[in-house]
């Protein structure tokens, strides 16, 4: 009889041992099973949270684990903040619409009444006042349109379509919109660009990078007493490289990270005329175009602004 308890102690042994196996796989593969549907059910979740379908009134929290009651609270949240944000954003396209409209009309007549006086017969301090005005007026449009085109693009009311095409036909307009100023200060404006880059493609949206380009001009112009500027287009192997570079009074280094901030104005440029507009939309719409600008300056030998824009293929 001993040997039969033997075996049948082995055999208990045995069914125990697998029994007990069977139960930690069993464990094992509802735990698996759970956490597949629990990063399944998160991921669920976060598609419709991305495609805006998602709602906390959708989902029975009583049927939730702990990490997806709170992550369905994370979400709902997320989703609230993203709906307030857009409302935001189309209050400020409609106020800067509106500041558009409303003000475009006065300033056009402003500008009209000042024309119309200037051909009247007027003493001398009659002009001047009117002259004043024409000036103040002229400024105020000019500060409008920035504020305008800003606001447009940091709310995506404007959208920028860079495409492949040919660089040098945009920097010869600068030249046809910029050379009489430049000129009319006693200062040169010249072009310079090898024979082999006269193709030279990027990839930019014209309007805008005209825009970009022409605020880098103007200022060069504008802080340029003697001498002139110079723009040099030159191929890199990934970017095409716009040099702007001017012959003015130059700019701090402490100054240099600040110039591209919106209505920074430098102590040097104080006594002249401007926003703090024109080189934060200058580097606004060339790194939305996947390109960068560098600027290398030193006080009293003027300033180079680089320009760099994507490759593009030429056609």
């Amino acid at each position: 009889m001993m040997p039969d308890l033997r075996i049948s102690g082995s055999l208990f042994l045995i069914c125990a041992s697998f029994l007990a196996i069977a139960a930690a796989a069993a464990v094992v593969l509802r735990g698996r099973l759970q956490v597949k549907r629990l990063l399944r059910h998160l991921e669920d979740m976060l598609e419709q949270a991305q495609n805006g379908s998602f709602s906390a009134d959708t989902i029975d929290e009583t049927m939730l684990s702990s990490l997806e009651f709170k992550f369905c609270h994370f979400l709902s949240a997320s989703v609230v903040s993203a709906q307030e944000t857009e409302k935001e954003k189309e209050k400020i396209k409609e106020l800067v619409s509106d500041i558009s409209h409303q003000t475009k009309t006065p300033v056009a007549s402003l500008l009209l009444y000042c024309d119309l006086l200037k051909e009247r017969d007027l003493d001398k301090e009659s002009r001047g006042y009117v002259e004043a005005v024409s000036s103040q007026a002229q400024k105020l449009r000019f500060l409008i349109d920035s504020l305008v085109k800003m606001s447009r693009l940091e709310t995506g009311v404007l959208a920028l379509h860079p495409q492949a095409g040919a660089i040098m036909p945009v920097v010869s307009r600068l030249y046809g919109q910029y050379a009489v100023k430049a000129h009319d200060k006693g200062l040169y404006f010249e072009i310079i660009s090898d024979s082999a880059d006269a193709d030279l493609h990027a990839v930019f949206d014209e309007k805008w990078t005209l825009e970009a380009f022409g605020n880098l001009v103007d200022n060069a112009v504008k802080y340029t007493q003697e001498g002139g500027i110079t723009i040099t287009v030159k191929a890199f192997e990934l970017f095409c490289c716009i040099r702007i570079a001017d012959t003015g009074m130059g700019i701090l280094e402490a100054e240099q990270a600040q110039v591209f901030s919106r209505f920074y104005r430098s102590m040097q440029a104080a006594q002249t005329e401007g926003a703090g507009i024109g080189l934060y939309l200058a580097r606004e719409i060339i790194t939305r175009q996947n390109g960068y600008i560098r600027l290398s300056s030193e006080p009293g030998n003027g300033s180079v602004f680089a320009v760099y824009l994507p490759m593009g293929v030429t056609g």
